[in-house]
């Protein structure tokens, strides 16, 4: 293989090398090419991934006292979402979290002011629902919002990329941007202590799809210089051996058996190849993964699972039967749940729920789950409250692997048995539980936090409407036919990474800054090395690529011009 500086011949100079073509590399390239700055793109993936995680993702973004928050009659503020936010952080190490709260504090500002003029003035629209995720289930200083901030961007991850695909690709077409897929970074350029490059393997063309596994062969090497370098390359969460090597002791034992919530591309590898360049990373133990992940009957990428996104109403049963003690209710603390999973000794867990409640609660994560989000169809979208599941997850009912239908209680648990190769679950066990949980509707008032929580739900406007079904008893027969899923731990985000100052740059071990490099996104924890500590509110690691990719971007402006 042959090395050289310019592929093409051409004496054409950069600037800048933003390595990642994702969110935060197209937030930070857009910024750079906004003030006139020459801008070599890389990424190992074919063009058909431009866009990375978030064209995949439900569009979730993390706002406080919105217009559409106000419209909903919420009553949200910067100083309780800030108490939100450090509630669920829970920092707690001096000098891994020094860089990560400030950040923290930054982004909430964000979310408080500028971020939605920002975006509207981009083109973006919001979907006029405002959802609820993370509730919590604790005291006021503790984990979760506490109120509903998720709103969904119209036109889902695709929606929240195109402003930015499309000022960059006219970028592209100016000469102000370089794009190079199938470049793999292998290695950082340094001299006399700055980073002044970056070199690597020209991969092989290739025509898979947007998210399908692309061949690593090499063809070829390059060789690039430029005056800074942003790090813009995601996490490690389809790295499964590197997962399990940072799990923390907190959460139990690592999983033997898990599925993917992003395509296999998203590695860690620029991860070490930073830290070999002398970029510090913290926080490795934190991490965000999933509960409530079923297999995709109609995979992209290996071992490709969906996320549910559930309302608070269908009863969460571990392994053997045992219902989960409170807040562990679906879609309250993730990490909490996730926590009291691994502690039984399985790697999954069941949802029982009615018709009724999979009609109303169930939507799926992932623009591709969402067509009517996705494809800004109104009509569409105002089907959702007809009779019948939404579509998508029809579709999981007929062919997912993890669903059980029948038609009563006993039916269901020889299902269930029948699903995971043996009788450990007892219909008796289950039925009493359940029968208890029922008995608790007779009044409007009760001790079953799970339906405390249910009915305080309803008093949103949004829950009401779409998200929360009408308190009703699980075994009630015209509230059937009776479902199981059985829930798989999902991998998914990096809560920790390289530890940047509020400019973007990456520091060393000595907190020092690394002249020339810079990261941004899920690479840096979303900023700082761990913007969101132990936890996160949701609708805020798209945020989290938005902020710090225009945090790089610009102040890599500043310092070379």
């Amino acid at each position: 293989m042959q090395r050289y500086k310019k592929e093409t011949g051409e004496n054409m100079e950069h600037d800048v090398i933003v390595i990642g073509a994702g969110l935060a590399g197209l937030v930070a390239t857009t910024e750079l090419a906004n003030s006139g700055k020459k801008v070599l793109l890389l990424d190992q993936e074919p063009e058909s991934s431009f866009g990375g995680q978030a064209w995949w993702s439900f569009g979730g973004l993390f706002l406080v006292n919105s217009p559409e928050q106000r419209r909903m009659g919420i009553k949200d503020s910067r100083e309780l979402a800030m108490q939100d936010w450090m509630g669920s952080a829970g920092f707690d190490r001096e000098d891994e979290d020094y860089w990560g709260r400030k950040w923290a504090e930054a982004y909430v500002d964000f979310a408080a002011g500028e971020k939605r003029e920002w975006l509207q003035s981009m083109g973006v629209k919001f979907f006029p629902v405002v959802g609820w995720a993370e509730r919590g289930g604790y005291l006021a200083e503790g984990h979760g919002n506490s109120v509903p901030r998720f709103h969904i961007v119209w036109g889902t991850g695709p929606g929240i990329v195109a402003p930015f695909e499309q000022r960059v690709r006219e970028y592209i077409k100016q000469g102000r941007v370089d794009y190079r897929p199938r470049h793999q970074v292998d290695q950082l350029i340094q001299e006399n202590g700055a980073v002044i490059g970056a070199e690597g393997s020209i991969l092989a063309p290739s025509s898979a799809p947007r998210g399908e596994e692309s061949t690593r062969e090499a063809v070829d090497e390059f060789t690039f210089q430029a005056q800074a370098v942003i790090v813009a390359s995601g996490g490690i969460g389809a790295n499964f051996d590197l997962v399990r090597k940072n799990w923390p002791s907190r959460l139990g034992a690592p999983p033997k058996s898990m599925i993917s919530g992003v395509p296999s591309h998203v590695d860690g590898r620029m991860l070490q190849i930073t830290e070999s360049a002398g970029g510090r990373i913290v926080n490795r133990d934190r991490m965000w993964h999933y509960t409530e992940g079923i297999k995709n009957w109609n995979p992209v990428w290996p071992k490709h699972g969906i996320r549910i996104l559930p309302g608070p109403s269908s009863i969460w049963l571990d392994a053997e039967g045992q219902r989960f003690q409170a807040p562990n209710f679906p879609g309250f603390d993730t990490l909490g749940t996730l926590k009291a999973i691994q502690d039984t000794g399985y790697d999954y867990s069941w949802f029982i729920l009615t018709q009724k409640i999979i009609e109303r609660e169930f939507a799926l994560s992932g623009s591709e789950q969402n067509p009517d989000l996705t494809g800004k169809s109104v009509k569409k979208v105002l089907s959702r409250v007809l009779p019948g599941a939404p579509a998508p997850v029809q579709a999981f009912m007929d062919k997912g692997e993890d669903f059980v239908v029948a038609d009563n209680i006993n039916n269901l648990v020889i299902g269930m048995n029948k699903l995971i190769g043996n009788k450990q679950l007892k219909t008796e066990v289950v039925e009493r539980q359940i029968q208890a949980r029922d008995r608790e509707l007779d009044n409007n008032f009760g001790k079953d936090l799970q339906i405390t929580a249910l009915r305080g739900a309803r008093n949103s406007r949004g829950d009401k409407l779409i998200r929360a079904a009408v308190p009703h008893k699980i075994l009630g027969p015209k509230n059937g036919p009776l479902i199981a899923v059985r829930l798989h731990i999902l991998s998914r985000k990096t809560l920790g990474g390289l530890q940047t100052n509020l400019s973007g740059q990456v520091l060393d071990e000595t907190g020092t800054t690394i002249p020339g490099l810079y990261a941004a996104g899920e690479v840096s924890g979303f900023g700082g090395g761990g913007e969101h500590g132990y936890r996160a509110l949701e609708g805020s690691f798209l945020g989290g690529c938005l902020f710090s990719g225009r945090a790089a971007g610009r102040a890599v402006v500043a310092q070379i011009e």
